[in-house]
């Protein structure tokens, strides 16, 4: 948390943030007034009219026309105040400026993939250029999930056999963290980006390298981390999920079925491509098959990455 930042919001780093923030703040303080001069009319009445005498009476109280038509108007004052200002901000939330920049985003177990006009592909970290708005075109490939930026004050649930869309307009540079906010399976809470929000010459000149090439183990390096690999597979030989990575090529691995194979080139894209296909002994059916979007190129860069893994 940043220096604008406090103890019920994050720093507000989107043009639209301010005016989520004040709604907020509108409610907040209004409803703790509200409650503080309940509870102490609560606490003044019980003192002021507690029956000192077992035998004490109650005079007959009469209502108040002034009392009674003020909590009917004020509430319902406050009520149209919210209401209208939620409202605009709602609309202002879902009308991208018809210059947005449009990325396109997919949701699957578990990252997030990113899309851009000239074709780019990415997972998991969205570069997005500051003073621009950004639309976000989203769906899903597999169940729901919800894309959620705190720091820009947006969120919307990203949907199967369906498009939604939020927008926003970053105000700084950094990184600012993505969340999935719908539980979406074993690995959810590893369901994590970034967006890395920069200058529009920064952002240009990141867009160009992503055309140029990489040395394929080294292209395999971004796949594997860029897709979240490590949540379920170590590099280092530690047991987690899935089976590690080290240590894989050209190993004999052992089924569930009591089959055998050679972890060579056709095992594991197979295994990547369809990995229900053969399951390792001790470990269970957990990856999903939502991989099926790796190019031909990914997949080999990913197959010479892991033959670097020792």
């Amino acid at each position: 948390m940043g220096e604008n930042g406090n103890v019920w919001m994050p720093d507000a780093m989107s043009t639209v943030a301010s005016e989520v923030d004040s709604l907020f703040y509108f409610v907040l303080w209004t409803s703790t007034i509200i409650f503080a001069l309940v509870i102490l009319a609560k606490v003044y009445f019980a003192v002021r009219f507690r029956r000192r005498d077992p035998a004490e009476v109650p005079q007959p109280i009469h209502e108040s026309k002034l009392l009674e038509t003020a909590w009917i108007v004020i509430p319902t004052i406050l009520v149209l105040i919210v209401f209208t200002w939620g409202f605009k901000v709602f609309v202002k939330l879902n009308s991208p400026p018809p210059d947005a920049y449009q990325i396109t985003v997919r949701g699957k177990q578990w990252f997030w993939e990113f899309q851009y006009p000239n074709g780019t592909v990415v997972a998991n970290e969205m570069h997005v250029p500051i003073g621009q708005p950004v639309k976000l075109l989203m769906s899903s490939e597999d169940v729901l999930h919800s894309f959620f930026i705190p720091d820009f004050r947006v969120k919307h649930d990203v949907l199967p056999n369906r498009y939604t869309s939020l927008w926003f307009e970053a105000t700084a540079p950094g990184e600012y963290q993505i969340y999935c906010t719908e539980y979406c399976g074993t690995s959810h809470s590893g369901m994590l980006g970034k967006v890395i929000v920069q200058t529009e010459e920064e952002f240009a000149a990141w867009l160009n390298e992503q055309s140029q090439d990489l040395p394929p183990a080294e292209l395999g390096a971004n796949v594997f981390r860029q897709y979240n690999c490590g949540v379920c597979h170590s590099v280092d030989g530690t047991r987690i999920v899935g089976p590690t990575m080290k240590g894989l090529w050209g190993a004999e691995r052992q089924f569930e079925d009591g089959g055998t194979a050679v972890a060579d080139e056709n095992y594991i894209r197979e295994s990547v491509l369809n990995p229900g296909a053969h399951i390792v002994a001790t470990y269970p059916n957990a990856m999903p098959a939502t991989f099926g979007s790796l190019s031909a190129k990914q997949l080999d860069g990913l197959i010479a990455f892991i033959q670097t893994l020792e």
